[in-house]
Formats: structure tokens, C-alpha cells, sequence
């Protein structure tokens, strides 16, 4: 069992502030062993009837576990997982609870709004940066080609029958039965293509077709895909709407493996890396930074785009362009979106920069930097300090 520091101490850090935490995160992400690793916890499986029979009583069985910590693993499964929740946070505030789920609490109908202002939620990601440092490895080709879910990065070979078992399960044991959907066929040919076309523009018209469904069906899927976190849909940032695109998204696949698989990638080519490397930066900005910050991305009605803007209360917009390599940079998109948003930080984000370094781009003032520091600088917390990818 590795020790994931970093996301050990964001559990830490939540139980200060809120007794009851819900741990997000798609399947085989780590949720699991992640809790197990935790100091004096004790766990409860809640797929197995014995554990669910025990919790039948709610407020008996958190009585029995005063001022302890516990792990209720896949809550989802119980009959009514909100009300054993509501009771802990209101009535048992000296025990600690982590929950566990894959799939968003609005996602489910047997949460509700009941919880609003008892929890902490904290998404668990693909691995981070940090997490490579804990696993002892360096090795970013690794992280890209075979994803961030660990026991498909720890695998001795590529695990290529483990991304469609993954699919199965998530299939059967997320969509099936939270979502009650029943166009198997449909809705993972869905899934298969937004993973080949991970990145780009979203329009359901462009999917309904091979997907033999709706546009509105298409519609629902990404939202339940969004709900249980393999897709990640990114909104355009715009305030002057009529140079800007204003309502179309991009949507990004959860985790630089699946992209991979799906794509036919058994190595990575240069053009390959740069993809990923998109992605990767992604990650990252989504397990790092504070609640209320958001990340979009601009694009102008004449093509020109900026990979990603990253809004913050009270800051202005800052601007990441993400490149394998810096050298490869070129600055007319940024130049163009800085005339419309003068204010702001500007940075440029590539994995052969082992230290921050300032540059002036025709006029603009560019951080070239590392995705560990980009991410200190953004977030105000140290990410991944010791992990040498630099060139």
C-alpha cells in the first residue's frame, strides 16, 4: 500500500472544518484503499448485506462509534445512505465519518439537498504529481500512456483488457443502476467517442447519428457522464459575446489512459505526448484548486483559443497555455485574448521547465513554468516538489 501524502492530508485538513466528508471519484480511482490507509479508521463495506443489515438503525450504530473514525465505503448502496449521514453530521459531530462514492451526491435521487452545508467533498483524481513522487516513479510517459487509475499505472505489462473490464463495470455497477438508463449499446459507443474526440468542441448533433439516438438523449448522457466524473466539461469564458464563442463547450475525458486505449496508442509519439500532456494539466488544476475557483477556456469567433483560463473570486482571469515542450510556444493566441483581458497572469505551462522562469512575449509578461509550480502559484499549496521532470 502506497501512502498518497497528499490526499491524506486533505482528509485531515477537511475533518477540521466538517465532521462528515463525501470522497468522489470515478471507479478504480483509489477510493477504497486510499480510506483503508487511514490511521485508527474503521471500515464498512456497504455492498455486503451484513454491513447494510447493521446499519438498518442509524442512529444505534453511529451511537456504538462515538468519537471514532469510520469509512463507509460505496454508501450509495444503502436504502437511504442521506438520512445515516444527516444523522452524523447533526447529532454525532465527535465522530468522523469519510464516505465514499463514484458518481456525484446530486447524482443520486437517495441523497437530495439534505446534506447541503454538512459535508466536505473532496475529488479524488486520477493521480497527481504528488502521487508519483509517493509511488517512487518519475516516469511521465508512464502517468500519460497508461492513466492515472493506479492499479493500471502499477501494472507490470500495458493493462489493455483492464480499460474495457472497466468499462463493463462502470457499465453494470454505476450507470445501470444509478441512472437506470437501458440503451447499453448506445450509451457507451457515446462514451467510446467522446473518448477519441477527448479535447474538442461538443456538439450532441455531431453524436446522435452513430449513437442512433436523440440530440437530447446524446445531452443526457454527457450529463451523466459529467455526474460520475469520466467526462469533464469545460465552458467557454467570454464577456465581450460578440467576438467570443459563448455557449459551446469542450469536453475532456477523465484520465490521459482511457484517451490512450481508445486511440490505439501502445507508445507515444511526440504529437501523442502534447495531447496528453493537455490533459494532464487538467488534472492537476482540478485536484488542486480551492473551492470556488473554476476552470473554462476562450476561444474567439476567428479561432483563436487559449487552452485554459483559470477563474478565481476577486482575480482576474489567469491564462495557461499548456505545451510538451516550451520552445514549441507561439503567442498570438494569447496576445488576442489579451486585448480583450488586459488584467491577469499569464502563463505557460510545459514538462521541460524545471523552475519558473519570466518571459515577454510581443508585449506580455509570460511565467514559463512547471506543472508542479503552476499549480503552487495557482492553488497557494505545495503540489508535487521533488518529482524531477524536468529536462
Amino acid at each position: 500500500m502506497y501512502p498518497r501524502s497528499y490526499w491524506l492530508r486533505r482528509i485531515r485538513q477537511a475533518w477540521q472544518r466538517r465532521s462528515v466528508i463525501w470522497l468522489k471519484g470515478v471507479r478504480r480511482v483509489g477510493k477504497t484503499v486510499l480510506a483503508q490507509s487511514l490511521p485508527d479508521i474503521e471500515y464498512f463495506d456497504c455492498e455486503l448485506p451484513r454491513v447494510r443489515r447493521n446499519m438498518a438503525e442509524p442512529e444505534a450504530f453511529l451511537r456504538a462509534l462515538r468519537g471514532q473514525a469510520i469509512v463507509l465505503d460505496e454508501i450509495h448502496r444503502l436504502d437511504n445512505p442521506a438520512e445515516l449521514l444527516k444523522i452524523a453530521a447533526d447529532h454525532f459531530p465527535d465522530t468522523h465519518v469519510l464516505a465514499t462514492g463514484s458518481s456525484s451526491l446530486s447524482a443520486s435521487a437517495r441523497f437530495g439537498d439534505t446534506l447541503t452545508g454538512r459535508k466536505e467533498e473532496i475529488w479524488l483524481t486520477p493521480m497527481v504529481l504528488a502521487d508519483l513522487a509517493d509511488f517512487g516513479s518519475a516516469d511521465l510517459d508512464r502517468r500519460l500512456l497508461r492513466g492515472g487509475l493506479p492499479s493500471f499505472f502499477l501494472a507490470g505489462e500495458l493493462p489493455e483488457r483492464d480499460f474495457q473490464e472497466w468499462m463493463d463495470g462502470y457499465w453494470s455497477k454505476d450507470i445501470l443502476e444509478l441512472f437506470r438508463l437501458r440503451e447499453r449499446h448506445a450509451f457507451l459507443r457515446f462514451v467510446e467517442l467522446m473518448l477519441l474526440n477527448s479535447g474538442g468542441m461538443f456538439e450532441a448533433t455531431r453524436y446522435a447519428r452513430p449513437c442512433e439516438v436523440s440530440r437530447t438523449t446524446i445531452a443526457n448522457y454527457l450529463q451523466v457522464m459529467e455526474s460520475t466524473f469520466v467526462a469533464h466539461v469545460i465552458r467557454p469564458y467570454a464577456e465581450r459575446r460578440r467576438s467570443e464563442i459563448v455557449s459551446a463547450p469542450k469536453v475532456y475525458a477523465f484520465d490521459t489512459g482511457f484517451v490512450a486505449y481508445f486511440r490505439g496508442w501502445q507508445s507515444l509519439r511526440p504529437e501523442d505526448r502534447g495531447a496528453l500532456w493537455e490533459h494532464l494539466v487538467l488534472n492537476e488544476l482540478q485536484a488542486h484548486l480551492p473551492a470556488g475557483a473554476r476552470v473554462a477556456y476562450w476561444r474567439s469567433k476567428h479561432g483563436n483559443e487559449v487552452d485554459f483560463v483559470v477563474l478565481r473570486r476577486g482575480q482576474p482571469p489567469a491564462a495557461i497555455e499548456c505545451k510538451w515542450s516550451h520552445d514549441r510556444f507561439e503567442s498570438r493566441n494569447l496576445r488576442v485574448f489579451r486585448a480583450h483581458y488586459p488584467e491577469g497572469e499569464n502563463y505557460l505551462v510545459a514538462h521541460d521547465v524545471d523552475r519558473p522562469i519570466q518571459r515577454t512575449y510581443s508585449g506580455h509578461a509570460v511565467t514559463v513554468t512547471g506543472l508542479s509550480d503552476l499549480v503552487e502559484q495557482l492553488a497557494g499549496q505545495d503540489a508535487s516538489r521533488g518529482v524531477g521532470l524536468g529536462a
